[in-house]
């Protein structure tokens, strides 16, 4: 009696955009709510794509939405595709900058400007690892 074979698949990794706002030698860092995945955790700007909705589209939608500052995407700096347990994530990290004079006003919604050195003192998810090591040699 022949058998059926049945593939497993799994989902598609969830695509997010994720703003790595620099202004003068600054970064733009919040941190994630105490409820829901990676609660206390920091973060950089940025979430799910929208349908249709390119990674650096959606990281510049995410950081207005999110800190109330106008950036544009300068470029990746990095894709890195990373297994939670809770979810498969693809990460683009687009590194932007302030547009006009949006550096210079305070961020919203908990949002803060910390230096390069400050960044490897604060608790990043684990995926951000190699950008906080790429953020460091530059």
């Amino acid at each position: 009696m022949g058998g059926a074979c049945f593939a497993m698949q799994t989902p598609s990794p969830q695509i997010i955009g994720i703003a790595v706002v620099e202004s003068a030698g600054r970064f733009l860092v919040g941190q994630r709510g105490s409820d829901g995945p990676l609660a206390g955790y920091d973060e950089f700007p940025g979430g799910k794509c929208c349908a249709d909705e390119t990674p650096d589209a959606c990281a510049v939608r995410e950081c207005g939405e999110e800190t109330g500052l106008a950036v544009e995407a300068v470029e990746l700096l990095l894709r890195r595709e990373f297994a939670y347990a809770h979810a498969t994530v693809d990460l683009h990290f687009w590194r932007c900058r302030p547009v006009g004079t949006a550096g210079d006003e305070p961020p919203e919604h908990g949002f803060r400007w910390v230096t390069a050195d400050e960044l490897a003192t604060l608790r990043f998810p684990e995926a951000n690892a190699p950008l906080l090591e790429l953020l460091r040699s530059l």
